[in-house]
């Protein structure tokens, strides 16, 4: 009977395990929407270089539409979303023509379309060469995935084309440890990008992977330069004009971990500048429009709400009166002492339930009433 009590009972947590934890699911919230709050619509600013992008099943079925963060908690709120974590160069379309006679109730005048907007299957929920759900209602454990940094599709470890997910370097908690992960379609369409250093290479087994659908990268000639030439400022487009373009299809790369750089590539010239967006890929020059700059903005934003609230706090305490302030200071007095008594009174080897908190507040409520 005890056993069946223990394993029926509530977890157990200290305070500051679950004030921790709060911390810890709001800074991953902030990190996902790049400290966007979804207050305002961000189809005014136009195609932006990365943000967080929500598909609504519910009005556009055939996932050919993303919507904002704002516009997924007030247009959509209730529908069937798929969060998509960021997509780059992406113009809000949350009312335009695709949602037939549905309208943004933020934004309402917008284009009839975004032209330069660029969709895949993960915009119907799906992923990967194996075109799984995610998450997936048949796992209880969700699998983690990567992201490919050039068609920001994502893929699970075991699908990257190497011998074993064993290969990828990773932290002592088992994390792999990345920059940039670029697939196995993308590094053959870009196979150029071989020639950078500190670079994680696997072989490809099927050469047919790099004209798989959905991406929108054009295919690249391959530049014979060496990573010192690449280091030093080497000119991809140099060797390419040189005739220097052989390759062999049946050896490409399937899966890149880059690691720093975008700080290389500030020393490139501007020729092979030119080389990446001719090919369609020199958002991998801009260090602003990597993942680590991302989260590092929105690190940065939510450093600055805190701070304000932190400020707006002390601006409001400084704004009482002597008496509001004394009022204050004893009702927090008063639940310390509610609280310390009750850890006083109660049964060590019995965990605290929500039915013990509710009956603090309880017997405080009745001691104010008292008073």
């Amino acid at each position: 009977m005890t056993d069946s009590f223990d394993e029926e009972a509530e977890p157990a947590y200290t305070i500051d395990q679950y004030l921790e934890g709060i911390e810890e699911q709001e800074l991953e919230a902030d990190m996902v929407l790049g400290g966007d709050e979804g207050k305002e619509c961000t189809y005014s600013k136009g195609y932006m270089k990365r943000q967080a992008i929500f598909s609504c099943l519910t009005c556009t079925p055939d996932g050919n539409a993303g919507v904002c963060t704002a516009c997924s908690f007030s247009c959509h709120d209730g529908h069937d979303v798929v969060e998509l974590w960021t997509k780059r160069n992406f113009r809000c379309d949350c009312g335009n023509s695709k949602f037939g006679v549905g309208f943004c109730k933020i934004c309402p005048n917008k284009d009839v379309e975004n032209a330069e907007n660029l969709y895949n299957h993960n915009f119907r929920g799906q992923y990967c060469t194996c075109e799984g759900l995610y998450p997936d209602p048949d796992l209880e454990e969700q699998v983690e995935m990567m992201q490919c940094c050039i068609c920001e599709d994502w893929f699970h470890e075991e699908h990257l084309g190497l011998e074993s997910p064993d290969e990828i370097p990773r932290d002592e908690d088992g994390e792999p440890i990345y920059e940039d992960f670029i697939c196995q379609a993308c590094s053959g369409a870009c196979s150029f990008l071989s020639v950078y250093p500190q670079i994680m290479l696997a072989t490809c087994k099927d050469s047919a992977a790099s004209k798989s659908e959905g991406h929108n990268v054009e295919n690249a000639l391959p530049a014979c330069v060496s990573s010192d030439e690449l280091e030093n400022g080497g000119c991809i487009g140099d060797s390419v004009k040189a005739g220097c373009t052989e390759a062999n299809p049946s050896s490409g790369v399937t899966v890149k971990t880059l690691e720093g750089h975008s700080e290389t590539n500030l020393q490139l010239k501007e020729c092979t500048k030119a080389f990446y967006t001719q090919k369609g890929v020199g958002f991998l020059l801009d260090q602003e429009d990597s993942i680590v700059e991302y989260e590092k903005v929105a690190k940065q934003k939510r450093e600055e709400k805190l701070h304000q609230q932190e400020t707006s706090d002390s601006s409001f305490l400084n704004g009482l009166g002597h008496v509001e302030k004394i009022e204050i200071l004893s009702g927090i007095s008063d639940m310390k002492n509610e609280f310390r008594s009750f850890m006083e009174s109660r049964d060590p080897s019995r965990a605290i339930t929500s039915d013990d908190i509710r009956q603090v507040f309880e017997n405080l409520n009745k001691k104010r009433r008292t008073e």
